[in-house]
């Protein structure tokens, strides 16, 4: 506050007090820190006006010592201890803790003016050479009580024994002094936590404890690196459970969050719901009942990559890739489909209200197979969900974060190819009770359950 002489602190001072405007306010009026300014003003506040006319001090290293044990062990700010001491700055005891650790926890006295000539080759200091044994002790429980206050707060009995533990054993080594002088001089500052010496060498000769579960750790991100984040908690639980673990989602949650491992998670998005008339083409027979007991009941199809899913274990029966969305490319999809799976009677196929669907060619297709068409109401794509939920898998779990890796149409060609067939063959679902689509697909046409 020195670019302020006395009656404009005078001045700031009254402002406050009597015309109560705020620090804040007088701050930006002045233009001057607020820090300094509420330091200058409750100064004045408890000295009185008469603090303003002190002359410049030089304090003694007994002074300076005593203002830094008192910042140091005291719970109080270094600020209300600066205004205890009566310090014309806010910044003056902190500059003597910086210097004071910057040179080896000894107080230095700088001389003013210009040395003498035979003084000039050493720095002129008061108190370097002085071995004051209660100063001396003052260093190690100075140092002791910056480690250990911050670490040990809201620690338990164990974890702050340890810490202090550590801290002894770093100052032991920092001062080169033996344990009984740091546990003494410690004991000087009864507000400092301490541990007893037979706890002490206990702790320091216990061994690391080995990471608990080990092999329960290794193994969740084995599983989770295998599937390249795509299981969240739930999943990575339902395969350990299928491998024999005897393990609950709690515990693989909290194992997951230690190690850091997040899955991929969907972006929601909202969707319409116009609700339109049934399509003339087809009616809507499923209504959103999608599942089936059985496989080949239930068929499910959409335009976007025109995928063909079965609705008893969700697994991708056929899928064609290509530039263009015309008939020869649902055909094509039709046609793997027929000869992957032949007893097709009584199956329903559903889709979209899609341009593709109401023409002759494809509608005969599925008469000839013994199929019965559905299609979804006008504007209403939850109608479709289960084909629509494949979909946002597929975008999030292989597309949407690594896009950038595609370069051309040959290498995205491949990547949904592996998808698909880790989708199929490899990825376990939630629903199906821990098994894969295929899994599950092949259980449903040996014991299907109505």
């Amino acid at each position: 506050m020195s670019k302020f002489n006395k009656e404009q602190k005078i001045e700031i001072y009254r402002k406050w007090k009597d015309e109560k405007i705020s620090i804040s306010q007088l701050s930006k009026i002045y233009k001057t820190n607020v820090a300094n300014l509420d330091y200058m003003l409750r100064l004045i506040d408890m000295y009185g006006i008469n603090v303003l006319d002190r002359p410049y001090q030089v304090y003694s290293k007994e002074f300076k010592e005593q203002a830094i044990e008192q910042a140091v062990f005291s719970t109080k700010s270094y600020v209300q201890v600066s205004l205890e001491l009566g310090l014309k700055s806010i910044g003056t005891l902190s500059i003597w803790l910086r210097e004071y650790k910057e040179n080896g926890y000894n107080v230095i006295i700088k001389q003013k003016g210009r040395p003498a000539r035979d003084q000039r080759e050493s720095k002129i200091t008061q108190g370097i050479g002085e071995r004051d044994p209660k100063a001396e002790r003052r260093k190690p429980a100075i140092a002791y009580c910056e480690r250990i206050r911050k670490k040990t707060e809201g620690l338990g009995s164990r974890q702050r024994s340890r810490e202090i533990a550590k801290a002894i054993t770093d100052l032991r080594h920092e001062f080169k002094v033996s344990l009984n002088y740091v546990l003494d001089a410690i004991a000087e500052h009864p507000e400092l936590p301490t541990i007893a010496r037979s706890s002490y060498y206990k702790i320091i000769k216990r061994k690391p404890n080995k990471p608990k579960r080990s092999k329960l750790i290794a193994r969740i991100k084995e599983i989770f690196n295998r599937h390249k984040g795509r299981y969240g908690y739930r999943r990575v639980a339902l395969q350990l459970i299928k491998e024999g673990w005897n393990i609950t989602e709690k515990t693989v949650r909290y194992w997951m969050h230690k190690l850091g491992l997040k899955g991929i998670r969907r972006n929601k998005r909202k969707y319409s719901s116009y609700k339109g008339t049934i399509g003339k083409i087809a009616p809507n027979l499923i209504r959103r009942d999608f599942f089936a007991p059985m496989s080949n009941m239930k068929w499910y199809t959409d335009i976007t990559e025109f995928h063909l899913l079965d609705g008893c274990g969700g697994d991708i029966v056929s899928y064609t890739i290509s530039k263009h969305p015309d008939m020869e490319l649902v055909m094509t999809m039709l046609d793997r489909a027929f000869a992957k799976e032949t007893a097709l009677n009584n199956c329903i196929f559903h889709t979209d209200q899609g341009c593709q669907y109401p023409s002759p060619r494809y509608q005969r297709a599925l008469k000839l197979h013994g199929i019965t068409q559905s299609m979804s109401r006008k504007g209403n794509s939850m109608d479709d969900r289960l084909m629509e939920n494949f979909f946002g898998l597929l975008k999030t779990e292989m597309f949407y974060d690594p896009e950038y890796k595609y370069h051309n149409l040959q290498e995205l060609t491949q990547a949904i190819e592996e998808y698909i067939e880790y989708y199929n063959e490899e990825r376990i679902k939630s629903r199906l009770k821990g098994l894969t689509p295929k899994e599950y697909r092949n259980q449903a046409s040996i014991n299907p359950v109505f």
